[in-house]
């Protein structure tokens, strides 16, 4: 591409523009396999799988599944954790030229429905806790059939030493005539070599669902070249990662696109060992960290500020930890500064979307870090911030506006949906709907999400202002700021606030303490205290449930007075 003047912040090495190798996700696999034979691929509690041996499986899968009619352009719905299986299927989908459609496991019965009849998916992949709520969704959707998992298929020990204490439903056998084979039954079934189909570099590898936020969800097409090329983009920012040796934290959910293209697709790529870890939490990933001493340590926000506080945290050796990566959510300042001090190492923020296969910035690894900005945009990657009201005026360095998003990572719409896709992408920029100013240096900083925006008397007020003010705050462990209605002012702003352990807080401090750091107006005039904010599965803090939330008690307190 052409010069642009971030690409002088770009650290050595680093091209502006790379030559793709043209490899699919399985190609990588089988090369993996052949370089890195008897590497560990996955960890997971103890129980390892080589490279060698995780094409063996994928293969056997495949076997299985092209016996259950799957082919070349078919979806394939997997709703799984962080464990061997979810890879093993979506690996052995892509050798049969089919697509994967990741779901949420968490998901209700009614969001999965979307998502398949959505996504036309003929199969199933699932959690044997599952299958029930998948058995009454045959009825409803496209799919055909259903192939349970047990998290105990993958354990290094007899599963009477780690269940005894668990509800005899988790492990329930299916009833024949309910046509539900089992994952471990079918792999044993087929040999190590897989039906040969011919898969291209253009074919679509992937629907991963955004937007329900706002409304029903939008399956992001993903080809093996957007996935392949955000791998390889990847590869070219953090070139350190020594392939065939260095381990990675497997703390992103597959099913969500941090963890399938920088976790699950860059491992397998790059050779690397990829600890497993099926629900991240301060405490798992620490024990995880002191028992594997991991090279790459990548947590969404909310895991930084967990560990940081956790009461192992000051007994795990992170001596081994080459770099620490953060992305998903916008990380508090006083995160960085307290984790550089503690842990000696800085955490490089990126930024992206599923539309953009999980990349588009990042700060320059060996470069320079700007904390509080999610860095420069990736190599043959453009970026432009324009004006709100039109989506057309290119806004001056230092001035907020729409990030605008073009490069060979991003997807071309979402799946069969023509009207949304004119809307996302114009001219082949991808309008992201995140507010972000650059600076003279080309970094990016995130405002806030455009629909998150505050109007409050007139005045614009971006939530994230708020919250980094209140994450300053040594009392306070979590904090996230809404707008609610005000009948005088349209919107006000409301704190939720979640104390550290034994802090007591009470409203007039928190707005005193808001008072010395914000403009007046962005003032929270409302303080919940709660224990706990709601999350993502990928542990971002749900704003958009406390609106929902908020407003569920203004509709009960009408109610009350209305009667």
């Amino acid at each position: 591409m052409e010069e642009r003047f971030w690409h002088k912040a770009y650290a050595k090495d680093v091209p502006p523009t790379i030559n793709y190798e043209t490899i699919t996700l399985p190609q990588a696999l089988e090369r993996s396999a052949l370089k890195y034979p008897d590497t560990v691929a996955l960890v997971m509690m103890g129980k390892t799988i080589t490279y060698r041996q995780l094409d063996e499986l994928v293969n056997r899968f495949a076997g299985a599944l092209a016996d259950l009619g799957i082919q070349k352009g078919d979806k394939v719905a997997i709703a799984l954790p962080n464990m061997p299986q979810v890879i093993i299927a979506a690996y052995a989908v892509f050798k049969l030229g089919g697509a994967v459609v990741m779901n949420n496991p968490l998901y209700t019965e009614s969001e999965l429905e979307h998502q398949l009849n959505d996504s036309e998916s003929k199969l199933a992949v699932c959690m044997d806790l599952l299958v029930p709520r998948f058995l009454k969704l045959k009825e409803k959707t496209g799919i055909k059939d259903i192939i349970s998992c047990h998290i105990r298929d993958y354990l290094p020990f007899p599963k009477k030493q780690l269940f005894p204490l668990v509800k005899k439903k988790m492990h329930r056998k299916h009833d024949p005539s309910e046509g539900v084979p089992e994952f471990m039954h079918l792999i044993k079934q087929y040999p190590p070599d897989p039906p040969r189909t011919e898969v291209r570099f253009e074919d679509l590898a992937a629907l991963l669902y955004t937007g329900g936020t706002t409304g029903l969800s939008k399956g992001v097409v993903l080809t093996h070249a957007n996935c392949s090329i955000c791998v390889q983009q990847l590869r070219a920012w953090l070139p350190d990662a020594e392939e065939g040796k260095d381990s990675m934290l497997g703390t992103f959910p597959v099913f969500h696109t941090a963890g399938f293209t920088t976790g699950m697709n860059t491992a397998i790529y790059r050779g690397l060992t990829y600890i497993l870890i099926p629900r991240p939490d301060p405490e798992t990933v620490l024990e995880m960290t002191r028992k594997y001493k991991p090279n790459w340590f990548p947590c969404v926000p909310t895991l930084f500020v967990g560990v940081l506080g956790h009461p192992d945290f000051p007994k795990t050796d992170f001596s081994r930890v080459k770099g620490c990566v953060s992305g998903a959510a916008p990380l508090a300042l006083e995160t960085i500064r307290e984790w550089k001090e503690t842990v000696g190492a800085d955490i490089v923020e990126c930024y992206g979307l599923t539309e953009t296969s999980t990349l588009s910035h990042a700060n320059p690894w060996g470069g320079k870090l700007k904390p509080g900005s999610v860095g420069v945009p990736v190599s043959d990657t453009d970026c432009r911030i324009v004006d709100v009201e039109t989506g057309e005026k290119d806004m001056p360095p230092g001035e907020s506006g729409e990030v605008l998003i073009k490069g060979p990572q991003v997807t071309s719409g979402y799946y069969n949906q023509p009207e949304e896709t004119a809307e996302a992408i114009r001219d082949g920029w991808l309008y992201t709907g995140d507010i972000g100013y650059m600076d003279d240096d080309g970094y990016l900083f995130i405002v806030d999400r455009k629909k998150d925006m505050i109007i409050a008397g007139g005045y614009n007020i971006y939530p994230r202002d708020i919250d980094e003010v209140l994450f300053e705050n040594p009392k306070i462990r979590e904090a996230c700021a809404i707008g609610v209605p005000d009948t005088y002012r349209g919107e006000t702003v409301k704190a939720f606030v979640v104390p550290e352990t034994g802090e007591t807080l009470s409203e007039d401090e928190v707005r005193a303490w808001c008072k010395e750091k914000l403009a007046s107006y962005k003032v929270p005039k409302q303080v919940e205290f709660m224990d706990e904010l709601p999350k993502s599965a990928i542990g971002k803090v749900l704003r958009r449930k406390l609106k929902e939330m908020e407003m569920e008690k203004n509709t009960a307190r009408e109610g009350t007075t209305d009667g």
